[in-house]
């Protein structure tokens, strides 16, 4: 198994297993209309993140962080949202899609 995955292939899989419960859990869907990918801003040392130029998709962040010999950073945004199943009403998170 290559130990290297993709912002999509890590969420295909990770969080669809059962709940303790016996059900599986639904799926909150991260595609890559969700993801953004940053180039570090200039001069950071990489202890405390800080975005610079943002990236349109994960093969560009990957080439420019490669030829620049830097990291590259990933960012979800999130929203909390009240869900109701059956009479329990929980508050779970969706993603936002990038604008």
């Amino acid at each position: 198994m290559d130990p290297v995955k993709t912002a999509t292939e890590a969420t295909a899989h990770d969080g669809a297993g059962k709940n303790g419960r016996g059900e599986r859990r639904r799926r909150r869907e991260m595609t890559s209309e969700n993801v953004r990918y940053f180039l570090p801003q200039s001069g950071n040392s990489g202890d405390k993140p800080e975005l610079g130029q943002e990236m349109t998709n994960e093969g560009e962040a990957l080439v420019q962080a490669f030829k620049s010999g830097q990291v590259f950073y990933t960012l979800v945004a999130w929203k909390a949202v009240p869900e109701l199943t059956g009479n329990e009403p929980k508050i779970v998170k969706q993603a936002l899609s990038r604008s």
